[in-house]
């Protein structure tokens, strides 16, 4: 790889997404040791050399089955801190999906705030930038982070993969809570400009205590019309269920349901429901929690790297680029 360019890591468990970023940039990635200790400690160290060189280091901070969040979060930070001890000029973190994003304001009384001790975390251990994909709230994001960040908004991907379907009929795109309405309506636009055709919008109340989840209106005409559910992620899946029953109840002809994390925590109905036509989610988070026959039957897994290798195309200039990487 030419001196110019950077350095691409990839930590335990976002290897594969990372490859597949390399893959389309025309190289490959970089050395590193992880090794764990039998107190549980552990220490992670490139065996490439970095002093003056940019680095760019990939972790999607989910949980799976052999690391938690913060394990992951932890390896992260520790492991920037050593590339900047290293004398490395520059570190971005690539996180496909970022932890702790979901709590971004305080909702009940001397509430924590920790999307922004995570930024302040990652800030004080040398991170230069951040992007992330499809976090919860740009708002709180942005303002987060003293450090440049990039979100990458997945309106894109998923407009490309539904205006490929070749749907018959009137489109109605639902943002499934107020607060995602923003998110679904860049999405709507996307989808509407590659259809060359109108695309409507609706989104349905919802409230949320601990738990509990109220909220029964939807705004919006879906008679007849096929419905694609537009949300950030897919948790327990709940949140898509009401507003996917609530679209049935109202005379929705098909129903998709769309997310750009699929964490499938819990034991969800949403895949076993017959209500929806597909599930679909990008790769950011592999459903190793899922059933693998489950997976080929109810998920399309939609992929996201192109979208990343095109960003790193832009700020570095590599030039093995694959053709046609975003059509």
């Amino acid at each position: 790889m030419p001196h110019n360019y950077p350095l691409l890591f990839a930590l335990d468990g976002s290897q594969a997404y990372a490859s597949r970023v390399a893959h389309r940039l025309g190289c490959e990635l970089s050395e590193l040791e992880e090794r764990n200790f039998e107190d549980g400690e552990h220490k992670t160290r490139p065996l490439e050399q970095v002093c003056g060189r940019q680095a760019i280091v990939f972790q999607a901070l989910y949980a799976d089955a052999e690391q938690s969040v913060n394990d992951k979060l932890c390896r992260l930070l520790f492991f920037c801190a050593a590339l900047k001890d290293a004398g490395a000029r520059r570190v971005q973190v690539i996180a496909p999906y970022l932890c702790y994003a979901r709590k971004e304001r305080r909702t009940k009384a001397q509430d924590p705030i920790i999307s922004r001790y995570v930024a302040s975390l990652l800030e004080t251990c040398g991170v230069d930038h951040l992007l992330a994909l499809e976090v919860h709230n740009v708002a709180a994001f942005d303002n987060a982070f003293r450090i440049p960040t990039h979100h990458l908004d997945s309106a894109e991907l998923f407009a490309s993969h539904f205006s490929g379907l070749n749907l018959k009929g009137e489109i109605t795109v639902v943002a499934p809570d107020s607060g995602g309405t923003k998110r679904a309506e860049l999405f709507r636009c996307a989808l509407a400009r590659r259809m060359g055709r109108p695309v409507g919008n609706a989104y349905m109340e919802k409230f949320r205590s601990n738990d509990a989840l109220t909220g029964a209106l939807l705004v919006g005409d879906v008679q007849d019309k096929i419905v694609i559910i537009f949300d950030d992620l897919i948790s327990t899946g709940e949140t898509l269920m009401r507003a996917g029953e609530a679209c049935r109840a109202a005379g929705a002809k098909q129903i998709f349901a769309a997310a750009a994390h699929g964490l499938f925590c819990g034991s969800s109905p949403l895949l076993d429901s017959a209500l929806f036509e597909r599930i679909v989610v990008s790769d950011s988070v592999p459903p190793w929690r899922l059933d693998p026959l489950l997976v080929v039957q109810r998920l399309q897994i939609l992929d996201s790297s192109a979208y990343v290798a095109a960003l790193l195309v832009r700020e570095f200039g590599f030039a093995n680029l694959e053709q046609h990487t975003c059509a």
